[in-house]
């Protein structure tokens, strides 16, 4: 058995601070359209744009969406990553739970690392034969427990943007 080297590196994701993620691993070609499908599906107002690597043949990133500037950063993000069979969405004007369910099932979705506004760094594992995502860093360490106040604010919050009644 041969063995290998790898690097490991930390890679940043850059959007707008207006936007929010997804990214995840998927696995065919068709990716980006069953992709773009679902999100129109959710919500036809929310603009995104959906970059994926593809990982043999042409090795591309393949990208669609309905904002040029979310597809242009999804596409600079993901050849910035240039890990196999990864997919990333930036969405603006709608939160990515709302899109979650129907992401996870589109046919060629794997797994989902992260959904969130925050600052994300991406772990990614180098080989000689490519990339890989081994983990994400999204958002800032936890500070403590949450207190009744803080408990209070929250719930609040959610009332506020209308996700509880």
């Amino acid at each position: 058995m041969d063995e290998q080297t790898f690097s490991v590196k930390v890679i940043n994701i850059e959007k707008p601070s207006d936007t929010n993620i997804i990214l995840g691993q998927a696995h065919f070609i068709k990716t980006t359209e069953d992709l773009y499908e679902a999100m129109l599906n959710i919500n036809s107002n929310a603009k995104f744009g959906i970059a994926f690597t593809e990982s043999s043949g042409d090795c591309l990133i393949r990208v669609e969406g309905n904002d040029e500037e979310l597809k242009n950063i999804a596409g600079k993000n993901a050849l910035n990553l240039s890990c196999g069979h990864s997919f990333i969405i930036i969405i603006k004007d709608a939160y990515p739970v709302n899109f979650l369910n129907a992401i996870k099932n589109v046919p060629e979705v794997c797994g989902i690392y992260c959904a969130t506004a925050n600052d994300v760094e991406v772990v990614v594992a180098e080989t000689e034969q490519g990339r890989g995502i081994l983990g994400v860093i999204d958002g800032l360490k936890s500070k403590g427990i949450e207190s009744k106040t803080d408990i209070e604010k929250r719930r609040k919050f959610l009332r506020k943007i209308g996700y509880k009644f």
